[in-house]
């Protein structure tokens, strides 16, 4: 029997590389990576493993035959944001192959929980496609992970000072809230929806490796490292501009990164019907990402 073929859309993005290197571990599916960089090395090292690797820019040939398909949106500034319209095509371009199960990588629609309140389109636009993608005629199941701690080594770097470290966090300093490493956490959630499908057939998974707080991830980071560390505020307007001031020449991406953090702390990251119970299992905290890693403080890609 041939095993189902599963198209992986994103496939170079943290959450791309998770699920296609947890499906083809697992090897209970065939594995086809989309990227736009077929001949990578990374792209190659799963041709090695057993994937079909095919550029993205021909979408019904890349989802040609599969029987399920991982979506997710890749980023695009606020300022003329095309997520929508992008998802939409995209699951659009799934269901006229005849692909029988989509898994979409979301978020909350923040537009609406705050009644316009709050900007972060980024966030509304992804609940808007997995809105889209429920009225089509195909099975769908949907993952939705919390803050990556990734933000803290790619975006919003530390500096030295004074023989300190300061790390800047886009949350006020006692808030705790949802973390998750993309790159081990989305992989192993995915394999399940597409091992269990009807268990997960309409269902929103949400996706945590921690719950806390920026005081105790600069405490955990110092006792792990022994490298003295202080906690600034990059959750105010003012504090995110003294810190990171190459934001200011985007206003609307100053406003979007605001948006999205004073929805988290005034109404919660998850809505209460998506909020867990419980931390994922097997996810990565804070502490074992750092040791995973090995960070201390440098600007790292991932």
């Amino acid at each position: 029997m041939t095993q189902p073929l599963i198209a992986v859309a994103g496939a170079a993005s943290k959450q791309g590389r998770s699920v296609v290197d947890s499906l083809l571990a697992d090897g209970g599916f065939r594995v086809r990576a989309l990227t736009r960089s077929p001949q990578s090395e990374l792209a190659q090292s799963w041709v090695k493993r057993g994937a079909e690797v095919v550029s993205s820019d021909d979408l019904a040939a890349a989802f040609h035959g599969a029987h399920g398909v991982f979506l997710m949106t890749p980023p695009t500034p606020p300022n003329d944001s095309q997520e929508y319209a992008t998802g939409c095509l995209m699951a659009d371009a799934a269901v006229a192959a005849g692909v029988r199960h989509i898994v979409f990588s979301t978020l909350e629609n923040v537009d609406e929980r705050t009644k316009g309140t709050k900007f972060a389109p980024h966030f509304t636009d992804k609940a808007r496609i997995a809105d889209y993608i429920r009225r089509l005629p195909v099975q769908s199941s949907f993952v939705m992970i919390a803050f990556f701690f990734t933000n803290l080594m790619e975006y919003y770097l530390p500096r030295w000072e004074n023989d300190k470290l300061l790390i800047p966090i886009y949350l006020p300093e006692d808030f705790r809230a949802p973390f998750a490493d993309p790159l081990s956490i989305t992989g192993p959630a995915v394999l399940d929806i597409f091992k269990r499908p009807e268990d997960y057939d309409g269902v929103t998974v949400p996706l945590v490796g921690d719950w806390i707080s920026p005081r105790e991830m600069v405490e955990t980071f110092t006792r792990l490292t022994g490298i003295p560390a202080e906690y600034r505020n990059a959750y105010t307007r003012e504090g995110l501009l003294h810190y990171f001031p190459e934001f200011a020449a985007n206003e609307l991406l100053v406003q979007e990164l605001l948006g999205m953090v004073q929805y988290a702390v005034e109404y919660g990251y998850f809505s209460p019907a998506n909020r867990p119970e419980h931390i994922t299992p097997d996810a990565l905290n804070w502490e074992a990402f750092l040791r995973r890693t090995g960070w201390k403080g440098e600007k790292a890609e991932f």
